[in-house]
């Protein structure tokens, strides 16, 4: 809420309609920067020395775009000490942690903003004809779990989960199923 001596950029701030995505954004941006550091890659190396607990809390910057690669990594070295079925079990409740923060923070706060956007696109014929199939209904949500269990950003899957109708306990056994797969695919390949 605005107050009365607010300066005008607060104000203006306050009455912005894209508070979340804008930060959403930046936040990504300063993310970006900061991975690329020595001191931050470092760090997310040093998470695998702490095996089970590594795993899990690896797992959890698995799914985003920006730590996936750093990720990977610490899975492989992890394939020396552990076994992959173990790292694979840990790692993949990490993920579904992460997948699920990026779904409640992009169904709660993203859509909500971007709701009037996506309602003018939806008056298009072409895009309404489209949502009407009876097809669209389950195409989504298994293009979405595709691409949380392809090498993809989860992102993208996670934001197709929640615009379908899936509900809460669905999402985590979908999410975890697949990410436990493709972790234990990652950390199989490294044993070889």
């Amino acid at each position: 809420m605005a107050k009365k001596n607010e300066p005008v950029y607060l104000k203006k701030w306050h009455r912005w309609r894209y508070k979340n995505t804008t930060l959403l954004f930046i936040s990504l941006g300063i993310f970006i920067y900061f991975v690329r550091t020595p001191a931050v890659d470092s760090f997310i190396k040093q998470i695998g020395t702490f095996g089970y607990l590594g795993a899990f809390v690896t797992g959890i910057f698995f799914v985003s775009t920006f730590t996936a690669a750093p990720a990977a990594y610490v899975l492989f070295n992890l394939a020396d000490h552990q076994h992959p079925l173990e790292i694979a079990i840990m790692a993949g409740l990490g993920a579904m942690v992460g997948d699920y923060l990026i779904f409640r923070l992009m169904k709660d706060k993203i859509f909500e903003e971007l709701q009037p956007l996506l309602g003018n696109l939806q008056q298009s014929p072409y895009v309404r004809k489209l949502f009407k199939t009876p097809y669209f209904a389950w195409l989504l949500p298994f293009i979405g779990a595709a691409i949380i269990a392809s090498p993809l950003p989860d992102e993208v899957g996670v934001s197709m989960l929640g615009l379908s109708k899936i509900r809460k306990w669905q999402f985590f056994i979908v999410t975890y199923a697949l990410n436990a797969v493709g972790i234990y695919i990652i950390v199989s390949l490294a044993r070889l």
